[in-house]
């Protein structure tokens, strides 16, 4: 089986390269969308077929019987496209890409940006939350012609309305249209094929654990001194999931989520208040946090953990056994706990499981008449293990 995958812009047969358009007119059958179907002249006899719904669980047998099967997609087929997707199913030796231009690489040149500068964020399938920044600039791949308007809206509410956001529509074809508007000033619905680049204005990116005031809380929250030694226990890894258990604010998992990409977190927090403000926080940063009610009634259901948080509760009966029971072989705890019930607690599983046992004490300096004295803060005794 070999399959040839065919870059095409909105501007047709016309923009094809001279390999790309005779690799179509040789073919029998082009699979496609609709959209890129239609852009194919009378020069391409092939029998057009357009991709079933849904289409990954058809893909494996899709070709059957056919030595070769031409696809017909958007742009470059390896960025966020088809292509990607064809070679993870059938490898790399079975499928050839012929790209076009892409449709970031188009947006930038039309803005002037660098693209290497640029991050690439696609809305295809993903929540409209997943492409709220704090800063940068960023080419955003649009599931239709709402999608700009959700994500201005979304932007307006996280704090992000003067962030400066161009539409660019049909880019390269004939029908092209390029809409420039401040998100708190972009209401349009617009062609469903569009791109949409913003530069996220205010621009407070912090690479480092966030300071606690940006973060809304109740003061249910892990420090951020003691957040950053959580972290660096937590160990993310790409693409893992952790579930922050006894969530507070969510701080964990949104330092979680922001620490790499593709990382994801469920969040298991009692009170509803604080649920809001789990969710509220994950949509200030753009990161995906699945927000559950009370540990460990909610772990049925929830996807496995690669890590597991508990900031919370873990005096609860059968809190921390859930944990274990649903944490894969390898996978990491922490814990973290102020009191002497909860230490009480952590010292049982500590002797019978192992692991690392750390205390942390903080001194806050504060005024004493006209000197200075350090304050304490509650010592945080953290146990982390590896699931045997």
């Amino acid at each position: 089986m070999n399959i040839v995958v065919v870059g095409i812009g909105a501007d047709g047969m016309a923009g094809l390269s001279p390999a790309s358009a005779a690799e179509l007119r040789r073919a029998t059958v082009v699979y496609g969308a609709p959209r890129q179907l239609e852009l194919l002249d009378g020069s391409v006899a092939a029998q057009r077929r357009e991709w079933p719904s849904p289409m990954l669980p058809a893909l494996p047998t899709l070709f059957d019987g056919l030595d070769t099967a031409h696809v017909v997609a958007s742009g470059d087929p390896m960025l966020h496209g088809v292509g990607a997707t064809l070679v993870r199913i059938f490898g790399a030796g079975a499928v050839r890409v012929l790209p076009h231009v892409s449709s970031v690489t188009l947006a930038c040149a039309r803005l002037g940006w660098s693209v290497q500068d640029t991050e690439v964020i696609s809305l295809v399938t993903a929540d409209p939350v997943t492409a709220v920044r704090r800063g940068g600039q960023a080419v955003v791949l649009s599931r239709d012609g709402g999608t700009p308007a959700a994500l201005a809206r979304l932007l307006t509410e996280t704090g992000r309305g003067a962030s400066e956001f161009t539409v660019l529509e049909q880019l390269g074809g004939p029908g092209e249209q390029v809409r420039h508007a401040l998100a708190e000033r972009f209401h349009d619905t617009v062609d469903d094929l569009n791109v949409i680049a913003v530069r996220y204005l205010p621009d407070d990116r912090r690479f480092h654990t966030l300071p606690d005031s940006q973060l809304a809380h109740d003061g249910q929250i892990t420090k951020q001194g003691i957040r950053a030694v959580t972290l660096a226990a937590l160990g993310p890894r790409p693409g893992e999931l952790l579930w922050d258990v006894g969530s507070g604010s969510g701080s964990i998992a949104v330092e979680w989520c922001r620490s790499g990409p593709g990382l994801r977190a469920v969040a298991f927090e009692r009170d509803p208040q604080r649920r809001d403000r789990v969710a509220s926080n994950a949509r200030a940063f753009g990161v995906g946090i699945d927000v559950r009610g009370a540990a460990p009634d909610e772990f049925d259901g929830a996807p496995a953990p690669s890590a597991v948080f508990v900031g919370g509760g873990i005096t609860t009966p059968d809190l921390l056994d859930g944990c274990f029971e649903h944490l894969a072989p390898g996978g990491r705890l922490v814990a973290n706990v102020v009191t002497a019930e909860s230490e009480a607690v952590v010292i049982q599983w500590y002797s019978t499981l192992g692991g690392q046992l750390h205390r942390f004490q903080h001194y806050r300096g504060e005024p004493v008449g006209g000197f200075t004295g350090f304050r304490p803060a509650y010592p945080v005794t953290q146990w982390s293990v590896s699931k045997p």
